[in-house]
C-alpha cells in the first residue's frame, strides 16, 4: 500500500502558524476552556486550520467539518480543542491512528491562533489529552510523538509528561518543512517517544548485532519487556509480507514487515526500487521483534546498508525494530537533542550508521 503526504511530524508535531489580528491585551483576559471534541466543534476547527494554513494543510481531513466528525466517531482521530466564551475554536490537538496496530496513536496536528499563542495553549492541551483524557479512554493503549530536533522546544515539553525516547529517524524532513521559520539548513531529524497507557507485556527477540542498544533502551520504556536472543534462521517455508507508505514532499518511503521468510532479499529490493523510482531519499523498515529470527532479518537489512534507529513499542501490537537508509547524507551535526538519553540514542546511531555504509 502507497499513499503521498508527509510522514509524522511534519504532520504530527505541534505546529504553528500565522493569522493577523487581534487585541493582545483583551485575548489575555480571555477564558479558555479545554474539552474533548463535540460535533459543534468540527466547523470551528476546520476554520483554525484555514485561518493559520490557508488551504495549504496536507490532511484534508481537517478541512472538511462532516469528515472530521465522523473520523472522531470512529475513533480514527480524536481532536482535544481550546474554546472561547463564544464558541471560536482558538487550539486544537490531536490523537490519530498511523501505525499498523489500531492501539498504538500518535499525538500531534496541533495548532493555536496566532494571537492566543501566549496563554500557553498547547501545554493545557497536552496535560488534559495526556494526563486527564487519555487514561480513561479504552481503546487507547500506547500514545506515541514525533518531536523535531532542529531545536529542542517540543523535546522539552513532552518531557514533562513521561514519555520515553526510544527511536531517533535520521534526516527525516526537508528543510523546506521549516521554510516559514528558518530553523533548518538541512535534512531535520525526528525523536521518536512513547507512552504506555494500558500495559502490553510480551517477549522482545533481540538481534545480536543491537544487544547492548536494545538492553539501554527498553531498560526505561514503561511496560514489562522479557529480552530473548534472535538466534533462529529465516524460515523457508514462509512467503515475506510487507506494504509501503511513500511520502512524496518528504522523499520517504516507510516499510512494515509483516512476516519474513527465504524470499525476504527480493522482496525489500523490489520495494526499494519503487521507492527510488518515486525520488525517496529516505527509506524505512520496521521489523517485528516477536518473530525469534529477526536477528537473521536485521544482518540481511544491515547487508543492504541500513543502520540501527530504535525500537517501536506496540507497533505492531508486538514491537517493532525501527532500520534507516540513507540516499543523503545523516547531518549528525544539525541534529539538536534535549536529554542524555537522546544523546546516548544518536551516538548508537552514529556508530551503527558508521559500521554499515560501504
Amino acid at each position: 500500500m502507497t499513499r503521498s503526504g508527509v510522514p509524522g511530524n511534519a504532520r504530527g508535531a505541534t505546529m504553528s502558524g500565522s493569522h493577523d489580528g487581534g487585541d493582545v491585551s483583551l485575548v489575555s483576559q480571555e477564558h479558555i476552556e479545554i474539552t474533548a471534541f463535540r460535533p459543534e466543534h468540527a466547523q470551528g476547527i476546520v476554520d483554525l486550520f484555514r485561518a493559520v494554513y490557508g488551504d495549504g494543510y496536507p490532511i484534508k481531513v481537517f478541512y472538511d467539518a462532516q469528515a472530521l466528525t465522523e473520523a472522531n466517531a470512529a475513533g480514527q482521530y480524536y481532536s482535544l480543542v481550546a474554546t472561547i466564551a463564544s464558541g471560536a475554536v482558538v487550539g486544537v490537538q490531536h490523537l490519530f491512528r498511523s501505525s499498523p496496530y489500531p492501539g498504538l496513536y500518535e499525538a500531534g496536528a496541533g495548532l493555536v491562533l496566532k494571537e492566543y499563542r501566549s496563554l500557553g495553549i498547547i501545554k493545557r492541551l497536552l496535560h488534559f489529552l495526556y494526563e486527564e483524557w487519555a487514561p480513561g479512554q479504552p481503546n487507547i493503549e500506547e500514545i506515541f510523538g514525533e518531536a523535531v530536533c532542529n531545536h529542542t522546544h517540543m523535546q522539552k515539553l513532552i518531557h514533562q509528561f513521561n514519555y520515553v525516547e526510544t527511536a531517533l529517524e535520521v534526516a527525516l524532513m526537508p528543510a523546506a518543512a521549516y521554510e516559514q521559520e528558518r530553523s533548518a539548513p538541512g535534512r531535520v531529524a525526528g525523536l521518536l517517544v512513547f507512552r504506555a497507557y494500558k500495559k502490553n507485556p510480551q517477549k522482545v527477540y533481540v538481534p545480536r548485532a543491537y544487544k547492548d542498544e536494545l538492553e539501554f533502551i527498553y531498560s526505561e520504556v514503561d511496560d514489562i519487556r522479557e529480552l530473548a536472543p534472535a538466534d533462529k534462521e529465516l524460515p523457508d517455508d514462509r512467503i515475506s509480507q510487507a506494504d509501503m507508505e511513500l511520502f512524496d514532499f518528504a522523499q520517504v518511503a516507510r516499510i512494515a514487515l509483516h512476516r519474513t521468510g527465504s524470499d525476504l532479499s527480493e522482496c525489500i529490493g523490489a520495494l526499494e526500487g519503487q521507492a527510488l523510482d518515486r525520488k525517496c531519499v529516505v527509506i524505512q523498515v520496521c521489523v517485528k521483534t516477536s518473530e525469534a529470527w529477526v536477528g537473521a532479518v536485521v544482518d540481511l537489512l544491515r547487508e543492504k546498508g541500513y543502520f540501527f534507529e530504535g525500537a517501536l513499542p506496540c507497533w505492531f501490537g508486538d514491537d517493532g525494530l525501527l532500520m534507516q537508509k540513507l540516499i543523503v547524507g545523516p547531518d549528525f551535526d544539525g541534529i539538536h537533542l534535549y536529554s542524555d538519553r537522546a544523546r546516548q540514542i544518536l551516538d548508537m546511531i552514529k556508530r551503527d550508521w558508521a559500521r554499515t555504509q560501504r
